[in-house]
C-alpha cells in the first residue's frame, strides 16, 4: 500500500503592528467637513449660530486653561527637581505655548458669545468653568489607551524602545560585526560540518510570549548544542576582559537532516517576562505582548539602519501555538534556515530570488512571507 507524501505544515506567522499613520487626523478633517455641511444645510441664522459656536470654543479654551492651572499647582512644588528652579519653565510646560493669546481669546470669545443675550459675562464664565471642572473631577478627559500608546510610541518612551536600544548598543553592535569572522574560523577548523554561508549570522529568537528557556535543548529535543564560537574579549564599563561568545547548535528537521547555526534568544525579553510577574511593575500579560511586538519592530528598524551589522543577523519572531508541540521551535528555526539556503542557491545560479515586501501594511505586518512549498526570502534587504 503506497503512502502519500507528507505535506509540509503551513507556518503560522505572528502579526507585528506597524507605526500608526495619520488616519485619525484625516478622520478629524472628514468629520469636520461633514459637520460644517450639516450646519449649512440646517439653514439656521448666521449670527446666533456664530455666537453659539464661539461660546462652545471659548468653553473648551477655558477648560484647557483650568486643567493647566491644576497641573501648575503640583509643579510649583517640584521647581528645583524638575524645572531647574525656574517658575517660568514650569509655567511653559503646563500651559499651551501661546497661553497669553489663548487667555485673550477666551475672554474675547466669551464676550462675543454673550453679546445681546441679556445675561452677564461673569455668569457665562462661571458656568463654563463649572462644567469644565466637573469634567476634570470626574476624569472624563483622560486619554484613552490608544492615545497613550500612540504618544509613547511617537516619543520613543516605551519600555520596548529602551530595551531594544540597550540590546543593540550594549550587545549586538559589539558582537554582530565579528560574527562572519567567527563563523569562518569555525568552518575552517571544522570542514566536515556543512554550514551554508547564508546562515553565517546570529539567529535571534523573539518569542512574543517572552518565555525564554535558558537551555535550548530543554525547549526542543531536536536542538542540540555543538560548540562555542570564538570568544570576543573587551574591556567594558570597568570590567576587564569581558567575554562575548555564541553557541553553535545542530537543528534536526522532520527529514532527520541536521542544520547548523548560531542561535540564541533576545535576552531583554526575560526582563519583560519578569516585569509581568512582579506586582511592583504593574505589567499585565496584554501589555507584555504589546511591548514584545514593539520590541521586535524597534529592533528590526535599528538593525536595518546599521551598516556594520548588515547581513550578520536574522530575527525570528514567533508565537507559540496554544497546544504544546514538541518540536515547534526547531521547525521554526529550520524554516528560516531553508530560506537562507534557498537564497544562497539562487545567488550561485546567477538569479535573484524573489523577495516579497515586508513593508508594513495598513493594519499589521504579517511576517508570513510565503505560503508556497519553496521558502522565500524573509527580508527585503537580502538577509
Amino acid at each position: 500500500m503506497s503512502r502519500e507524501p507528507r505535506r509540509p505544515r503551513q507556518r503560522c506567522a505572528p502579526l507585528i503592528p506597524q507605526p500608526r499613520g495619520g488616519r485619525a487626523q484625516r478622520a478629524v478633517y472628514l468629520l469636520l467637513a461633514l459637520c460644517a455641511g450639516a450646519l449649512l444645510l440646517a439653514g439656521q441664522p448666521l449670527v446666533p449660530t456664530a455666537r453659539s459656536l464661539t461660546f462652545h470654543f471659548a468653553t473648551l479654551q477655558i477648560g484647557a486653561l483650568l486643567k493647566a492651572t491644576c497641573y501648575l499647582a503640583e509643579e510649583i512644588f517640584h521647581l528645583d527637581s524638575r524645572h531647574h528652579g525656574s517658575f517660568w519653565r514650569a509655567l511653559s510646560t503646563c500651559f499651551p505655548l501661546p497661553w497669553h493669546g489663548a487667555t485673550l481669546l477666551v475672554c474675547g470669545s466669551a464676550y462675543v458669545a454673550v453679546l445681546g443675550d441679556g445675561q452677564p459675562l461673569g455668569l457665562h464664565l462661571i458656568l463654563a468653568s463649572l462644567c469644565q471642572l466637573l469634567i476634570l473631577a470626574l476624569g472624563l478627559q483622560k486619554p484613552s489607551a490608544v492615545e497613550m500608546s500612540e504618544m509613547s510610541e511617537r516619543s520613543k518612551q516605551n519600555v520596548a524602545h529602551g530595551l531594544a536600544w540597550s540590546y543593540y548598543v550594549g550587545y549586538l553592535k559589539i558582537v554582530l560585526p565579528r560574527m562572519k569572522k567567527s563563523m569562518e574560523e569555525f568552518s575552517r577548523v571544522n570542514p566536515n560540518l556543512p554550514v551554508c554561508r547564508k546562515t553565517w549570522k546570529l539567529h535571534i529568537l523573539v518569542p512574543l510570549s517572552c518565555d525564554v528557556c535558558d537551555e535550548l535543548e530543554k525547549a526542543d529535543s531536536n536542538i542540540q548544542y555543538v560548540t562555542d564560537l570564538t570568544e570576543t574579549t573587551l574591556a567594558r564599563a570597568g570590567t576587564k576582559k569581558r567575554v562575548y561568545k555564541h553557541s553553535l547548535y545542530a537543528i534536526r528537521d522532520e527529514e532527520n537532516q541536521l542544520w547548523h547555526c548560531a542561535v540564541e534568544y533576545a535576552t531583554p525579553l526575560q526582563s519583560l517576562y519578569a516585569m509581568s510577574q512582579d506586582e511592583c511593575a504593574a505589567f499585565s500579560r496584554e501589555e507584555r505582548l504589546e511591548q514584545a511586538k514593539l520590541f521586535y519592530r524597534t529592533l528590526e528598524e535599528i538593525l536595518k539602519g546599521s551598516k556594520e551589522c548588515a547581513d550578520a543577523y536574522r530575527l525570528i519572531a514567533y508565537e507559540e501555538p496554544e497546544e504544546a508541540e514538541r518540536h515547534f521551535l526547531s521547525r521554526e528555526i529550520v524554516w528560516h534556515l531553508r530560506q537562507e539556503h534557498h537564497e544562497e542557491i539562487s545567488v550561485l545560479e546567477g538569479s535573484h530570488p524573489h523577495t516579497p515586501s515586508t513593508a508594513l501594511d495598513s493594519a499589521e505586518l504579517n511576517l508570513q512571507i510565503s505560503v508556497s512549498d519553496l521558502p522565500q526570502p524573509l527580508r527585503t534587504d537580502g538577509f
